[in-house]
């Protein structure tokens, strides 16, 4: 097997359409058949299926795609390495949440692209934490930013950066907004407008509502932040948010904090990559400038 027919493989193994594949390097699709068939005949087994009009990655598939990124990170590795003083290039396939990209990493990003100006940045949504970590573990990302309780460590590396805060928000003229204490108890016949399963601020209200034997009914569920936050300053709901998200509504007076009488277990901003991840040159500066940025964005908070 040679680069070429990996770095095909891998594209296809991403988009599961070797249609796109073409497109995105370059080829005929005839050409990137023909390799991936060349690569199955070597290997002497089936990497794709097809059911329909579908495309799917064999369990095979699915195995050698773990290694075959790592062939395709360590062959540009090597490139880079030997190419003496050649301007570092290639790509980083970040994971995040919308409030993650909304709201901390641009600075992050503008400073990375000064120092690495050939390396392609892809931003993958992450719209829960759960999502995130399949996708560290299955190869597709090479590193994402999380927001969960630290848990014990599996196949990833994770990295506590700062410790958020959540905030239980509604319109100021909702009719809880007044109340001096607001017990689970009184959220049970409201309209909660949540995030998907699988967000970790999700799951600690929803938590909070089983440990208290209360079912509430009322759900709408969003893929956006943003959107959450615009159907709360509309009175249509309540929310859980993360402070970074509401903070500067609830100043503005768009938003009213509740006063929710219920412990929250220690909740913090995370950075995880793959244990048996390369770690390129661009990988190992971006993992240095995040942890330096919010650092100072620490600092500056206890000042």
């Amino acid at each position: 097997m040679d680069i070429k027919q990996l770095t095909t493989f891998k594209i296809a193994a991403e988009n599961l359409n070797f249609t796109q594949t073409a497109k995105i390097l370059d080829y005929a699709q005839s050409s990137v058949t023909a390799q991936i068939k060349s690569l199955e005949s070597e290997l002497d087994t089936q990497l794709f299926e097809r059911l329909g009009n579908k495309l799917y990655l064999t369990e095979t598939g699915k195995l050698f795609k773990k290694y075959a990124n790592k062939m395709v990170s360590l062959s540009e590795e090597a490139r880079l390495v030997t190419s003496g003083f050649r301007e570092p290039s290639g790509t980083l396939v970040i994971g995040a949440q919308e409030s993650q990209c909304t709201y901390r990493l641009p600075p992050i990003l503008k400073e990375f692209k000064n120092q690495f100006p050939n390396v392609k940045l892809i931003f993958k949504p992450a719209h829960s934490d759960e999502i995130a970590k399949e996708e560290l573990l299955n190869g597709n990302l090479d590193l994402a930013f999380i927001m969960d309780i630290p848990k014990p460590k599996d196949s990833l590396i994770t990295e506590e950066l700062i410790q958020d805060e959540l905030r239980l928000v509604a319109s100021p003229s909702h009719r809880l907004a007044k109340k001096s204490n607001v017990t689970i108890k009184n959220l049970e016949h409201e309209t909660l407008l949540l995030t998907e399963k699988g967000c970790s601020y999700r799951s600690i209200l929803e938590d909070s509502f089983r440990e208290a034997n209360i079912s509430p009914s009322n759900k709408f569920e969003f893929v956006s932040i943003e959107a959450i936050k615009q159907c709360v300053i509309a009175e249509l709901g309540i929310a859980m948010l993360p402070a970074m998200v509401v903070d500067r509504d609830i100043k503005n007076g768009r938003l009213k904090e509740l006063n929710w009488n219920h412990s929250i277990p220690p909740f913090y901003t995370q950075i995880a990559w793959h244990k048996d991840k390369l770690m390129t040159i661009p990988l190992q500066s971006f993992l240095e400038l995040t942890r330096r940025t919010f650092n100072d964005s620490n600092e500056i908070k206890k000042v």
